[in-house]
């Protein structure tokens, strides 16, 4: 795609910007009351059967990830034209779901801004190495990546780690505003949830709200995971790398059931979101269906994107996701080679 031709799509997007506050507040209604409501269901059901207070609380969880795309948009200041309205419901999401505004906002900002991008990783992505760079790395180092992108770590104890232990401090070179907000946001988590403890007991809290935010955080990270990770994604260093294509083809559209779709705030539609952050949820499939070069964009389906799991290196060479196994040998011949430079360097 020429860059005259990427502007033009770019710019295509500008309409799909228009916030409706009519919709934004529809769409805080009927996210909250449900999943205030389904919340209620599972605690009172507790007297009944914990079967059935799961079964609410796995539904409330689908709530959460709704919640959070409010708070999502909330941060790219799309949710509502009001910066102050998109502050004051971002905090307001951010303690629901456990997220520091200021934080991920900034740190999400630069992910859009250096995604797919090789010589800027680092922020608000996650973690990925090419062949090179691993068979490079010291032995702990392969060790500790080849355990993240375990899917019993990255699934199984992400959820813990990212939203209970690393959203409680500042990340590295914050600000002093963002720094503030963190703070503050902590506050009213810990009050929040310190208030509702007291109130319906700590071990009622913990039965009803730690698997509604342990489901939710899985989902969530799978989402994020899942459209950015598939076989012919795209990456350039920073020299090639352009905005758009980073967008449109380093960002899947992730096709899902419409029920799903619409409980992920059509966020599956990251191609879309990534080439304009702008555009509200609400209006991020109506983009993509008038938008015939968008259609171009990798599909991705539930059957298929299990299949990303396996995906845990990205080959340079062949400018695609693969798995351990399938260059082990091209890691063991580099691995072998290095190992053979250090003994030469020894020696000498």
């Amino acid at each position: 795609m020429s860059e005259l031709k990427q502007a033009q799509l770019k710019k295509t997007m500008s309409p799909y910007e228009a916030t409706s506050v009519k919709t934004s507040v529809i769409q805080l209604v009927n996210t909250i009351l449900p999943l205030v409501g389904l919340w209620l269901l599972a605690y009172y059901s507790l007297s009944v059967s914990y079967f059935l207070t799961f079964a609410f609380s796995i539904a409330a969880a689908f709530f959460l990830v709704r919640t959070f795309i409010i708070f999502h948009d909330c941060c790219h200041g799309s949710f509502f034209k009001n910066r102050k309205a998109n502050d004051f419901f971002g905090m307001l999401t951010g303690v629901l779901t456990l997220v520091p505004y200021m934080q991920w906002k900034n740190a999400h900002g630069i992910h859009h801004a250096t995604s797919s991008n090789l010589d800027k990783r680092g922020v608000g992505d996650l973690w990925i190495l090419t062949i090179d760079e691993f068979a490079a790395a010291s032995r702990w180092r392969r060790f500790a990546y080849r355990a993240y992108r375990n899917p019993l770590v990255m699934f199984g104890l992400g959820p813990i780690f990212v939203f209970v232990l690393q959203y409680r401090f500042n990340r590295s070179g914050a600000r002093r505003k963002e720094k503030i907000n963190t703070y503050v946001m902590n506050a009213l988590i810990v009050s929040f949830y310190t208030l509702l403890g007291l109130v319906i007991g700590w071990k009622a809290l913990l039965l009803v709200h730690f698997p509604i935010m342990y489901l939710a955080g899985m989902l969530g990270i799978w989402l994020f995971y899942v459209q950015h990770q598939f076989e012919e994604s795209y990456f350039e260093h920073d020299e090639e790398w352009s905005y758009v294509l980073a967008a449109v083809e380093g960002s899947s559209y992730y096709k899902l059931p419409k029920l799903l779709q619409w409980l992920s705030g059509n966020i599956g539609f990251h191609h879309v979101h990534h080439l304009s952050p702008k555009i509200p949820n609400y209006l991020l499939e109506k983009a993509h269906n008038e938008t015939p070069p968008l259609h171009k964009a990798t599909t991705i389906t539930i059957k298929e994107s299990l299949q990303s799991l396996r995906f845990k290196l990205w080959d340079e060479q062949n400018r695609k996701f693969v798995s351990f196994k399938m260059v082990k040998h091209r890691i063991s011949k580099k691995l072998a080679t290095k190992t053979s430079k250090q003994g030469t360097l020894k020696a000498s």
